[in-house]
């Protein structure tokens, strides 16, 4: 069997031979073995490649807590008690919006996808996964051993040079197989925001400190590399869109010129012109995909902790650790529910979404809303939406882009994410410390 070592002009070049030689060749691989082997091989990728990602948004705080008041790698567990930012104020803030970790784990990611469609492709499949593995197995490492607060946030750009390399790679490497594997690998990174912080908090309730608790998690970047070489196995060369009858009656180009004869590895040689006409025809999913995620990540990182009911029996944190846990079971669910709802119209996940975030903002506002329940249900259908619009996306790329166009197409299209949670960021810190001025 042979590992998926991104050496695709090699599988061609040796079908080429294969149609010159007359002698037998060795059977296939069984395609229903080799199907199983790659399904579960994106979903390990998707989880693992999330998965720095999101333990240090929710690791990094406790983290840089740690290492201030305690000076030593004991086991000390962080307060949980955070420092307020107006005493007076009606919102029991923190010191620093929870925006400005996001801002650290997303920027550098937001730099590598921009530059991602210009010239990543130069760089063979294996040296950027290699990367990625190192680089989330230093992002643990450097956090858990750093004594100061500039170490501990170059471990979390590591974490977002690591999610972001990764997250280009993996979605640019469906293009050579069936189209299903974009359910696959979407569903494994809706399981790392869920693992990934329940295994952090679960890990620290036991008793661990934070930095053994890190240190645990390098298993990861290696179960990420076991992977992608030991368990993928090479795409049919024959068939590398991999579209059953369905997806090919209701595909609908992007751009008017198809070329279904081309082969995939084409796209490495798309002159500039003919690469912004693939990102124009890309944008009535871009922009949507943008605005989903700007309005989702504007509600996590800006509003979440301005959420306080004060008349339960939940703590703030404790009230902001389960916002955060429905979300990500509803991502979670969202983005493994391909099979069951496709979604064409991707920007009216981007009107829903919007609307819960003029709801939620309203009610910071008003407090109008009389039950955390419903604020309960409102973030779990968030994160529906957002998992959603996620994984539709990409499903509907790979379906209207050509043999030829859709590594670079999915190359393309990762940008839409990362945009929206950026610029959420950046708006949430000035409202956070506006809102906290409130008497």
């Amino acid at each position: 069997m042979e590992s998926c070592a991104g050496s695709w002009r090699r599988l061609e070049h040796s079908q080429r031979e294969e149609e010159t030689d007359p002698e037998p060749q060795a059977p296939p691989l069984d395609s229903q073995s080799a199907q199983w082997k790659n399904a579960m091989g994106f979903w390990i990728l998707g989880l693992c490649n999330n998965f720095s990602y999101v333990v240090m948004l929710s690791a990094a705080h406790d983290i840089l807590k740690y290492k201030q008041a305690s000076g030593n790698q004991s086991h000390v567990e962080p307060s949980p008690t955070p420092m307020t930012h107006n005493s007076s104020s009606r919102f029991d803030c923190n010191s620093i919006s929870t925006a400005a970790v996001l801002l650290a784990d997303i920027l550098p990611t937001l730099v590598i996808k921009l530059l991602a469609p210009f010239g990543l492709h130069l760089l063979p499949y294996s040296p950027r996964v290699l990367v990625t593995g190192v680089f989330s197995a230093g992002s643990f490492i450097l956090v858990a051993f750093s004594h100061s607060v500039w170490l501990s946030l170059s471990g979390v750009v590591l974490a977002s040079i690591s999610s972001g390399l990764g997250e280009v790679t993996f979605l640019s490497l469906t293009a050579f197989y069936p189209s299903a594997m974009i359910s696959w690998w979407s569903s494994g990174t809706g399981g790392a925001g869920l693992l990934g912080s329940v295994s952090y908090l679960g890990l620290i309730q036991a008793g661990l400190s934070p930095q053994h608790t890190l240190l645990s998690m390098l298993v990861v970047p290696v179960l990420l590399l076991a992977s992608y070489f030991l368990l993928l196995t090479s795409p049919e060369p024959q068939d590398p869109g991999g579209k059953d009858e369905a997806e090919t009656a209701a595909r609908q180009p992007l751009i008017g010129t198809e070329t279904p004869e081309s082969k995939p590895d084409s796209s490495w040689d798309l002159p500039f012109q003919e690469r912004w006409t693939v990102f124009k025809g890309l944008l009535h999913y871009i922009i949507p995909l943008v605005l989903v995620y700007f309005a989702e990540y504007f509600i996590n990182q800006g509003l979440f902790e301005l959420l306080f009911f004060r008349n339960t029996s939940l703590s703030h944190s404790q009230q902001y650790r389960w916002y955060q846990m429905l979300y990500q079971t509803g991502v979670f669910v969202s983005r493994s529910s391909l099979y069951c709802c496709r979604i064409r119209f991707i920007w009216v996940l981007a009107l829903l979404q919007c609307l819960n975030l003029a709801v939620l903002l309203a009610d910071v506002f008003l407090s109008f809303l009389p039950s955390i329940y419903l604020i309960f249900a409102i973030v779990l259908y968030e994160g529906f939406l957002g998992g959603a619009a996620y994984v539709n996306t990409y499903h509907n790329v790979a379906l209207e882009t050509s043999d030829k166009h859709r590594e670079f197409a999915m190359e393309a299209a990762c940008i839409s994410d990362t945009l929206g949670i950026s610029m959420s960021g950046f708006l949430a810190l000035p409202l956070h410390d506006f809102l906290c001025r409130f008497p």
